[in-house]
């Protein structure tokens, strides 16, 4: 009997600190556990007591204590069991300690001794590599995800006695390897969603490029069963593919979160999030007791879609306005501060009214005065301010319904945006964490998207007649640069910025009557 270290991680944030437990067996009673362990860590010697029992071994009955160091930090949920059990097992000689301490050791156990999943397991890998572990063995449902972390041996465990034999020599688990390189690449260029389904819409197919091609936000308004939400949903499919560090970084929050569906090793496809309008704001920016990403962060890199945006409780929609900003979201408690990234594509839609039929070509609008306006000051201004491309969408006619023609596929709108970000890239390639139109500062607006004295005097014109903000001035200039780059151009040209003043439509003092 004696004192044993093992090794596992806690998540903080999207990222893992390195834990180590201490087990002590000496001369007495009772089963001691300090350093900060929540109820599931503490539940956890119950279980691995019946393991024990189950597995034939020993569970010492001596003074037992289990020190999570460091201590100041909290140890959150069941994911320690395997880490302790093997602590015990290690302090009491039943395998042999030199070994476990190479390895860093994490996973819940069931009462039978089997090892089910965890979450966080590719930030955990992460750390692993980082503190030079020999191996991180974990169960077999996380081995995949945490395997595409490069020079680190990863094992994947089915059940405890698996992991028992393999630290007294029986070499029972097989090392899971996989090709991240190869299997992300397999992946990409297969959107599910195909613009070509869409009959007619020309004129949001077009904004919806531009959004794509500078990253901005967007609001579609029109009547029901006009075809926002069917075009929402195909906008990941023109967006630029991931490139590896984008995957690797997306795929590290929804592990965090555990929404890795199955045996997922990274993900390929931009997220697409839709939370319902009942969303609590926690649940939209993240946080919560035992804080984890909100749905902001899992549409990290990817869409976020709030379908009936007025619907939306204003308090959740204004604690967007920061994070739309700053393109990360912080959590403070007492005792800690986690960041998230939230890098997202707004795109929002909504009924023009409450009865939906406002400015419909064929159906007339039922509210009454006044309530067009209210209904749109459900949304605050310097939320709209935030949005780019305000979007009128109308009800698509039969004759282009009954239409065979095929319409261009999102493949070849895909094409185009690549192009357009590729010269964004170029042209931004000097600046820090600044990677499209829709990300530069008012500084970096004036220096680029510089414009003739033509097209000034139109562009005062409108922000006198339209009322625009000085963020709405420096909005039609990111979007004036986007088309210009569409376009293969070096300069805003008078077109370019005529185009990005039409998708103004909601700051317009006469929209709603």
């Amino acid at each position: 009997m004696g004192l044993a270290k093992t090794y596992g991680a806690a998540v903080l944030g999207v990222d893992a600190c390195l834990i180590t437990v201490e087990v002590n067996i000496t001369t007495g009673v009772k089963y001691f556990m300090v350093g900060l362990p929540d109820n599931a860590v503490r539940e956890g010697r119950f279980r691995i007591e019946s393991v024990l029992k189950h597995c034939g071994l020993h569970m010492p009955r001596q003074k037992i204590i289990a020190n999570f160091a460091p201590a100041d930090i909290r140890k959150e949920g069941s994911a320690f069991d395997l880490t302790l059990a093997m602590g015990i097992l290690s302090a009491s000689g039943q395998v042999p300690e030199d070994l476990t301490g190479k390895y860093l050791l994490m996973g819940e156990l069931s009462l039978d001794g089997t090892l089910n999943p965890i979450k966080g397991a590719l930030p955990i890998a992460i750390q692993a590599r980082k503190e030079e572990f020999a191996g991180f063995i974990l169960p077999k449902e996380n081995a995949k995800e945490a395997a595409i972390v490069d020079g680190l041996e990863v094992y994947g465990a089915s059940n405890f006695m698996e992991v028992v034999r393999f630290f007294r020599g029986e070499n029972c688990l097989e090392q899971i390897i996989v090709d991240t390189r190869a299997q992300f690449l397999s992946k990409l260029d297969h959107p599910s969603s195909d613009f070509c389904d869409v009959k007619g819409q020309e004129n949001i197919k077009r904004a919806l490029e531009i959004a794509a091609a500078g990253g901005h936000n967007v609001i579609l308004i029109g009547p029901p069963g006009a075809g926002k939400t069917m075009l929402a949903r195909r906008l990941p499919g023109i967006l630029p593919p991931f490139n590896l560090h984008e995957a690797l970084e997306t795929t590290k929050i929804h592990s965090v979160a555990g929404k890795l569906q199955g045996n997922t090793s990274l993900l390929s496809d931009r997220p697409f999030r839709a939370p319902h309008h009942t969303v609590s704001d926690v649940a939209l920016v993240g946080g919560g007791g035992h804080p984890q990403p909100g749905e902001i962060s899992l549409a990290h890199n990817g869409v976020l879609f709030l379908d009936e945006l007025p619907e939306f409780k204003r308090a959740v929609l204004e604690v967007l306005r920061q994070p739309m900003e700053e393109r990360r979201i912080t959590i403070s408690r007492a005792r800690f501060t986690v960041d998230y990234p939230a890098n997202f594509m707004l795109i929002a839609s909504m009924n023009p009214c409450p009865c939906g039929f406002y400015n419909h070509p064929d159906k007339e609008c039922a509210c009454a005065a006044g309530m067009v306006q209210k209904y749109l000051n459900r949304i605050s201004g310097p939320l709209l301010d935030r949005i780019d491309l305000h979007v009128e969408v109308t009800p698509v006619s039969f004759r282009e319904l009954s239409n065979d023609v095929k319409s261009e596929n999102s493949k070849a709108i895909r094409q185009r945006v690549i192009k357009a970000r590729q010269i964004q890239n170029e042209r931004l390639s000097d600046l820090p964490n600044v990677y499209s139109n829709a990300q530069m500062a008012p500084k970096q607006v004036r220096e680029i998207c510089s414009i003739n004295e033509e097209s000034r005097k139109i562009l005062d014109q409108a922000m006198e007649k339209l009322g625009l903000s000085a963020r709405a001035y420096d909005r039609i200039l990111r979007v004036s640069r986007t088309i210009a780059d569409l376009a293969g151009e070096e300069h805003i040209e008078m077109e370019h910025l005529a185009e990005a003043i039409q998708f103004r439509s909601l700051d317009r003092s006469n929209w709603a009557g």
